[in-house]
């Protein structure tokens, strides 16, 4: 199993790029997991249902589980956030996992970067950023550059420059 990721700020399209790179991915004959990093508040269960009901009343966890899929929510109450190494470990074995966020761990990375959403570059402070996908010319950026399109060129950067799992530090 190997992992790579991809980083950016908010609304330079992340997870527009991720939904194009998995089918490639999977088209290329690689078996794809994600895992997404999402804001402190962010909730896959809403009130009304059995399963909310569940974690309210204190459940740790709580699976949900049906003929096509299953979830599992883990209720942190105070403990800390797990590591990237962790949620990894807690993943089935497939070919490759991308990683959507976690931008302040030291896998490989593809920045998605878009001078338009006002931010500045990752790419000055990370040293995991070995790429950059981005929808401008980037000339002072001294990493390579791809457009934001071009899906075969950040899938063959993904299949050659993904880590296996094992060297992900906790």
């Amino acid at each position: 199993m190997r992992l790579f990721g991809l980083a950016g700020w908010s609304g330079s399209g992340k997870t527009t790029l991720m939904t194009r790179l998995i089918p490639a991915l999977v088209a290329r004959g690689h078996r794809v997991s994600t895992i997404k990093h999402a804001h402190h508040a962010f909730d896959v269960d809403t009130p009304g249902k059995d399963s909310h009901a569940h974690r309210e009343a204190g459940a740790t966890e709580v699976l949900v589980s049906s003929a096509n899929r299953f979830a599992l929510m883990r209720e942190l109450r105070g403990d800390p956030e797990p590591t990237l190494a962790a949620l990894v470990g807690r993943l089935s074995e497939v070919d490759l996992v991308l990683i959507e966020g976690f931008k302040r761990d030291g896998h490989p990375k593809l920045e998605v970067h878009r001078p338009s959403v006002g931010k500045p570059p990752l790419w000055r402070d990370d040293p995991a950023i070995i790429a950059v996908a981005s929808d401008t010319a980037l000339p002072d950026c001294p990493h390579p550059v791809v457009t934001l399109d071009d899906i075969t060129a950040i899938a063959a950067l993904i299949e050659a420059r993904a880590i296996p799992v094992d060297r992900l530090i906790s």
